[in-house]
């Protein structure tokens, strides 16, 4: 069957009970954090090993963006071989919009702000832009206007419950890390609103377990069809 939108990968460093940061806020940061525990640290590579894997088109959000440094002189971000789709209202300035454009072979960004820094790179990027984001609509755009087949999403708990409750998440590659965080307020794998209603629970998803990998250091590696 002919697909009209992107095929989507949700891959994902995630703990046992599916936090993906060590708690609340700024401050506390897998990619910080993790590298500094014992018993953790020892076997994260193999996330990054697999993380390069992954499709030459990464969707991420310019909050994740932001937190990781990207506004500043020390952005972390080198992917000359990788295209950056970015959905972004407020969060990244002219000097972040700058690094990503540098440091990426291509920047997409996706806003539904008018007076967004990025409109006045326009001619450097990608810009598209919605009254109010649609997403369906936008893997639809990314695949036929932009010949763009599959993408990886690496975005925060919020984006990520819009996009599986969408049904447009199409496969889930998770790394499991050997913790139990915890933390009622601390970021997990699928955020955004809780179901309350019988007819709610249509909006969850089930999986098919395609892969699942023992690495070494206690760590697993989960690759799950999305049943949509």
């Amino acid at each position: 069957m002919k697909r009209g939108r992107t095929f989507n990968t949700l891959f994902m460093l995630s703990s046992i009970d599916g936090r993906i940061s060590t708690g609340e806020g700024n401050e506390r940061d897998f990619d910080k954090d993790l590298r500094n525990l014992k018993g953790l640290k020892e076997g994260l590579h193999q996330y990054y090993n697999l993380e390069k894997r992954t499709d030459f088109h990464s969707l991420n959000t310019g909050k994740v963006m932001a937190k990781i440094g990207v506004n500043t002189e020390n952005c972390p971000i080198n992917c000359p071989k990788v295209s950056f789709i970015i959905i972004d209202n407020h969060h990244l300035n002219e000097t972040g919009i700058i690094n990503l454009i540098n440091r990426t072979k291509k920047l997409y960004l996706v806003t539904s702000n008018k007076n967004h820094p990025a409109f006045k790179l326009k001619d450097k990027i990608e810009l598209i832009y919605y009254e109010k984001i649609d997403f369906n609509n936008l893997f639809s755009k990314l695949r036929k206007n932009y010949k763009i087949d599959r993408i990886t999403v690496q975005s925060g708990g919020t984006l990520n419950s819009i996009l599986i409750r969408e049904g447009l998440i199409d496969q889930l590659s998770l790394v499991i890390a050997p913790a139990l965080i915890g933390g009622v307020n601390t970021p997990s794998l699928i955020d955004g609103s809780s179901l309350l209603s019988k007819d709610d629970l249509k909006l969850i998803k089930t999986l098919k377990l395609v892969k699942c990998n023992k690495l070494d250091n206690s760590y697993l590696h989960l690759v799950y069809d999305v049943k949509n």
